[in-house]
């Protein structure tokens, strides 16, 4: 049985594998490349909007996935749910593309539009009253799928945008955070949310290997938001907001700090000649910032790199899983 359920995942990861390389091509022919504004030169020859290609995986992943329910299991079990989650993740796919599109330099969407239609991509698990509407001992009731879902399904997306902007950053931790709750629901029994968020990280492998450093493709919102829809789908359909909140945590700090620079003051770097980075202003404004700050304090060379940025918040999202997992444990399994 699991080595069937295998076929939706590689069949993610082949697609967006051998996507994203016809994506750069034609993403390059018809000018729709972006600065990469942690190198030096700030080149403006990187692919945009490649989340495109992470989505088109994970789509046919997941129909693959109901294929293989339906004709091979004769099961119609849960359709009803992966074709609502699915709704979702393509209606924010589309919200995230057409910000990608206007572009993000000019604002991309207004953020009452953005906001608008993030909520109007809930309404699929609204109708089918979607999770448990009793949280932390407290029934919501109504007030659950009408208020709860949206908060989760807009502040996610929107917020697993703003720990960005660094190679492979965005896809580094999708891979992480969605696998920890892939296994999560897997041992919790719900074996078909694990192969929906596995799908999403076989994805997000195949396009890690061209995002990560130095990357040829940037992922851009069309991604990010998916990503983050997903998450919040996983925690409402399987009932562990609890402990997908908590590995949320280094979003909520980036928000904080976001917000204390109005949400104007940007996470990129200063690029020095020789490819390292400094503090770009006197103030953190976000964990790229802290990154920065703390790593030229512990390396020996007093340099700090892209990568060593991007490997250092994995590592501290890694730790907050491993936390999360030890103080819920009891609650979840």
């Amino acid at each position: 049985m699991i080595s069937v359920l295998l076929i939706p995942i590689f069949l993610s990861f082949f697609i967006t594998l051998f996507s994203v390389p016809i994506w750069i091509k034609k993403a390059k022919e018809i000018g729709l490349v972006w600065e990469d504004m942690n190198k030096r030169d700030r080149p403006k020859n990187v692919a945009g909007a490649g989340g495109v290609t992470v989505f088109l995986g994970f789509m046919l992943g997941i129909l693959g996935y109901m294929a293989i329910k339906t004709f091979y299991f004769k099961s119609s079990d849960n359709l009803v749910e992966i074709f609502a989650s699915l709704s979702v993740i393509l209606i924010i796919a589309f919200i995230g593309f057409m910000d990608d599109l206007f572009g993000w330099r000019k604002g991309g969407l207004s953020k009452r539009s953005r906001l608008i239609l993030l909520i109007s991509a809930s309404i699929p698990l609204i109708i089918i009253n979607a999770g448990a509407s009793n949280m932390m001992g407290i029934e919501f009731g109504l007030l659950y799928p009408l208020l709860f879902i949206p908060l989760g399904i807009v502040g996610v997306s929107a917020t697993f945008n703003f720990l960005a902007g660094y190679n492979g950053l965005e896809a580094s931790q999708g891979i992480i955070i969605l696998s920890s709750l892939s296994i999560i629901t897997f041992l919790m029994g719900n074996k078909w949310l694990s192969v929906i968020g596995l799908c999403m990280v076989a994805s997000l492998i195949g396009f890690y290997l061209f995002n990560k450093y130095p990357a040829k493709v940037f992922p851009g919102d069309v991604m990010t938001y998916s990503v983050g829809a997903l998450i919040a789908v996983l925690a409402i359909l399987g009932n562990m907001e609890k402990i997908a909140i908590f590995f949320f945590i280094p979003y909520i700090l980036e928000t904080g700090l976001k917000l204390r620079g109005k949400l104007k003051k940007e996470s990129f770097a200063k690029v020095n000649e020789d490819g390292s980075l400094e503090m770009p202003y006197k103030k953190i404004y976000g964990l790229e910032h802290i990154a920065i700050c703390i790593l030229k304090k512990i390396k020996k060379n007093k340099k700090v790199y892209e990568k060593d940025v991007v490997y250092f918040i994995n590592i501290f999202q890694i730790v907050i899983i491993i936390l999360g997992l030890i103080i819920f444990k009891n609650s979840l399994f």
